[in-house]
């Protein structure tokens, strides 16, 4: 299968020049890797996790340490996950969709949570707009039994942490002040009354610790290079594949 390259496409109104679509290039370069690379092709769903996981992880920090070049890389590669997934679920002889589907789940999805963009309703801040949107979702949602159905516990636990907090408050269930820790299970407490602090402020736990760490990081590279430490050798044990996924 040939890839779209310019030239190839629907000709320009203005001045003849065939215009490619960059998404749709894209996910033809992703058939043709699924066609032809054999390491592409033994891998399905549940394969791509880690590498979905570590290209988040890395778009995350693109976004907090504001490198404008890292960013517009790391939106790629995770853009390639979704393609990837897409792709494989494309060949799945059940129930397969892919990409296309996936966009118009998502264009259906965005409008109906939108009416005050394009139906009739007005929100004029940004309390209003959540209103739309959340009665929106509760109208999909209509099946869930529980404030707790569609919460992931692979999310992180600080951020999960975070999410339950509000799902409980929703319910009657509080957090208890906790006292200075003398047991594994009171750190516990200690660390979801610090949540329930970060969340009464709108604060992000999860993004404190991980930038409170990237100074520490940052204390231990400066202590290192002023002792002339040289660094350690480090090794994942296997735990992550490595392979033309892990972009």
């Amino acid at each position: 299968m040939a890839l779209p390259a310019a030239g190839d496409g629907l000709d320009d109104a203005d001045d003849g020049v065939t215009a490619v679509d960059p998404l749709r290039a894209a996910a033809e370069t992703m058939r043709a890797v699924r066609d032809r690379c054999v390491w592409s092709q033994q891998i399905d769903h549940r394969a791509l996790v880690p590498y979905l996981v570590e290209e988040s992880a890395e778009l995350i920090d693109a976004v907090e340490t504001d490198d404008r070049d890292e960013l517009r890389e790391e939106l790629g590669d995770l853009l390639w996950q979704v393609l990837f997934h897409a792709e494989i679920a494309s060949r799945d002889p059940d129930r397969p969709f892919d990409i296309d589907d996936v966009a118009r789940g998502l264009t259906d999805k965005m409008v109906r949570r939108h009416p005050h963009v394009f139906g009739d309703a007005v929100a004029t801040t940004p309390e209003e707009v959540l209103v739309h949107w959340n009665a929106a979702k509760a109208a999909e949602k209509s099946a869930r039994t529980s404030v707790l159905d569609g919460v992931s516990e692979r999310m992180p636990s600080l951020a999960l942490a975070q999410k339950l907090l509000g799902k409980g408050e929703k319910v009657g269930v509080g957090t208890p002040a906790a006292a200075a820790p003398r047991t594994e299970a009171e750190l516990g407490d200690a660390l979801l009354q610090l949540v329930a602090t970060a969340r009464d402020q709108g604060w992000d736990a999860d993004r404190a610790l991980r930038e409170r760490l990237r100074r520490l990081t940052a204390e231990i590279r400066e202590t290192e290079g002023a002792a002339a430490v040289p660094p350690a050798s480090e090794s994942d044990g296997g735990a992550t594949p490595v392979g033309p996924a892990d972009l």
